[in-house]
């Protein structure tokens, strides 16, 4: 796995509990179903089934792969709009291009992060490089889209690109496990994402055998995604595998186990670890646009058809369909 890695061994240990701190017990475990997405490529649909109020201030997130693609088959989306929230596209495998109407983009490959805040309106395209298409391979990514409260759903469009050897590298308290943190921070260690909405995003991989303990800010929500092999989660153990979440209910520290054996072509369990402070305010999610009410998401659609959003630029990315095509 290409995300960054490290010697575990050589980096700052994440703090055993304390003699009051209790662990977050396990509300429910789901299996995201498998869709597509954009011009079809494959993803899970990780919280598909989570009541929005367990997910809040999360609305959307799609493990993209993970896929070995033959040339000619990757596939991405096209110049498309959003309003009202931020996107986080975090690439664990593979290489992704991005371009935005207002002046962000670049390549996310290998552990890398683009995190748009799409505030009062953008366009962007999310799409495999030309070489990528030529030679196929590994895709494996994700996609999260983070609210924003109402007072910043008009914020300015901002992009932010954090490279994977950007992000804070942590350790378990027993060197199995290696936490990448993203942004928010763990036991007062801080990820390079920089967020409207207080959150907390990691990436653990955690040996066969060993057990991942770390503290979390009581005012979040907890949830723990299985991007690939297979545990237990919570105080007494509810077993997990790839594709399942769990929404973790109050506490103050979160607890992730790997099984002794673990799938050959995965040598390790891989977690998303994620929560944030909740908005508590009205959401009305419809295609790219999630804002308060249904008048907002009408007038952002107007605003998108009267070119309000920003342009596509001169000489704009655009999907690659193949040498052959």
């Amino acid at each position: 796995m290409p995300a960054i890695t490290a010697d575990t061994l050589t980096l700052p240990r994440i703090a055993g509990p304390g003699s009051t701190d209790t662990e977050r017990p396990v509300r429910s475990i789901t299996t995201g179903p498998r869709g597509y997405e954009g011009e079809g490529f494959p993803v899970v649909r990780a919280f598909a089934g989570v009541g929005a109020a367990d997910l809040d201030p999360f609305i959307h997130m799609d493990q993209m792969g993970e896929i070995e693609y033959q040339p000619g088959e990757p596939r991405g989306t096209d110049w498309h709009p959003h309003r009202g929230f931020e996107t986080v596209t975090y690439m664990i495998d593979g290489r992704f291009a991005h371009q935005d109407s207002h002046g962000g983009g670049g390549l996310i490959t290998d552990g890398a992060t683009q995190w748009m805040t799409a505030g009062s309106g953008i366009l962007h395209i999310e799409t495999p490089p030309a070489e990528l298409v030529d030679s196929g391979g590994v895709f494996h990514g994700i996609q999260l889209w983070v609210n924003l409260p109402r007072a910043d759903k008009f914020a300015s469009p901002k992009y932010q690109a954090i490279e994977g050897n950007q992000v804070k590298l942590l350790s378990s308290a027993d060197g199995g496990a290696l936490v990448r943190v993203i942004a928010g921070e763990i036991g007062g260690e801080a990820g390079p994402g920089g967020t409207h909405t207080p959150i907390t995003l990691a990436h653990s991989t955690i040996a066969p055998g060993a057990r991942l303990d770390l503290p979390w800010d009581r005012r979040f929500n907890a949830l723990v995604y299985v991007l690939s092999g297979r545990g237990s989660v919570g105080p007494v153990g509810h077993p997990i595998q790839q594709g399942q979440l769990a929404v973790l209910g109050p506490g103050d520290r979160i607890t992730v186990a790997a099984d002794g054996s673990q799938d050959s072509n995965r040598p390790a369990m891989e977690v998303l670890l994620l929560g944030g402070k909740p908005i508590r305010e009205p959401v009305f999610h419809y295609g790219p646009f999630v804002m308060n009410s249904k008048s907002e998401v009408i007038e952002a659609l107007e605003d998108f058809n009267a070119g309000r959003f920003g342009t596509v630029p001169p000489n704009a990315l655009m999907p690659y369909r193949g040498a052959g095509a």
